[in-house]
């Protein structure tokens, strides 16, 4: 009895001691985790530079050349951080060339071989951006013997613009359809359009060189006068390439290459209008009218389908301004500046 006494009273004590051992040991706390490793930064690609909006000056020639921008002439100035323009309107490209050269203008729509003339008189310094009217001019006739090129030998022609497009124009055509343009017919050369009207009028002459809005003008006046040839189908009908060109849209080289960003726009915004001008006559002539391109908007409408408004850029321009301009050289190199210009002279985006 004792032993067992003995025993229990051991097993008791051992098992106290393990018990206060267990409840007082104290347990270390597990090592904090190390933190993960900081990854460096990523290196962030720059953002290319955001072109500051800025305001576009352009000047247009009151008729054809014009026509195309009263779209974009007529919207409401878009907030700030759009595109923004600024419009002159002249009578005579006199009025603008030299303000273009002296950069107070960052782009014009001027004549074709005078964007050349100007391309090498700055050396380089103006460049096409687009080519904005094809041909305007048109063989009128009081009466039905013209039917064809071919029927101009032996007749006589009244027309106005000796020494530049529709001189050269005219005999180019005339020569390319076997006529001697001084041999085979008779052109009477007036100082201006208004002339060849009146001469119309009068029934001096039956045949004219003129081109519109003084076409459409000139039938108000006289009646039966009828377009006998379109002078931009019959250039087109010799399938050389090129193509007959009225007017171009300019700009300084230097503008072109620090602000690609509002020459693109422009470029976007002028397509727009010119689409919408094509496709809204009615409403394109009452904005043609209100901003004195031609006064009366009737006369303005019935125009407009054969003024030949384009908004042609790339390649295309290209291939059509070089052919038109070469013909010039060929006919008169004085026309186009005394030189054709260099492969900078078309903007290719």
């Amino acid at each position: 009895m004792n032993l067992f006494k003995k025993t229990l009273s051991l097993t008791l004590a051992l098992l106290l001691a393990l018990s206060l051992t267990a409840c007082g040991g104290k347990q270390e706390a597990p090592a904090p985790a190390e933190p993960p490793a900081q990854e460096a930064p990523a290196q962030e690609t720059p953002a290319a530079p955001i072109e500051d909006p800025i305001t576009t000056r352009i000047a247009a020639l009151k008729g054809p050349t014009a026509m195309g921008l009263v779209k974009l002439m007529s919207d409401d100035p878009q907030s700030a951080s759009g595109p923004m323009y600024d419009f002159t309107l002249a009578g005579a490209a006199d009025e603008v060339t030299p303000s273009l050269i002296k950069g107070d203008l960052d782009m014009a729509c001027v004549p074709a071989n005078l964007a050349s003339v100007l391309y090498n008189k700055t050396e380089g310094q103006i460049v096409t951006l687009a080519v904005n009217t094809l041909g305007v001019l048109y063989i009128v006739e009081n009466g039905n013997a013209v039917q064809s090129m071919a029927d101009l030998a032996g007749k006589t022609i009244v027309a106005a613009g000796k020494g530049s497009t529709p001189e050269y124009a005219l005999r180019y055509l005339l020569s390319e359809n076997g006529i001697d343009p001084d041999k085979d017919v008779t052109i009477d050369w007036k100082s201006e359009h208004a002339e060849c009207v009146a001469a119309l009028a009068s029934g001096a002459a039956t045949i004219a060189l003129l081109p519109q809005p003084f076409v459409t003008v000139a039938q108000t006046k006289i009646e039966g006068l009828r377009m006998a040839l379109d002078l931009t189908a019959e250039w087109d009908a010799l399938d050389n390439g090129s193509g007959m060109i009225t007017g171009v849209v300019v700009a300084r080289k230097s503008f072109v290459e620090e602000h690609p960003a509002a020459v693109g726009a422009f470029l976007q915004d002028y397509a727009a209008s010119v689409d919408w001008v094509n496709s809204n006559n009615a409403d394109a002539a009452q904005l043609i009218s209100q901003f004195g391109i031609i006064e009366a908007a009737p006369v303005a409408q019935k125009a407009l389908p054969y003024c030949n408004i384009v908004c042609i850029t790339g390649e295309e321009m290209t291939e059509k301004l070089t052919g038109y301009l070469q013909v010039l050289f060929d006919a008169q190199p004085a026309a186009v500046g005394g030189k054709l210009p260099g492969d900078d002279f078309c903007y290719n985006a």
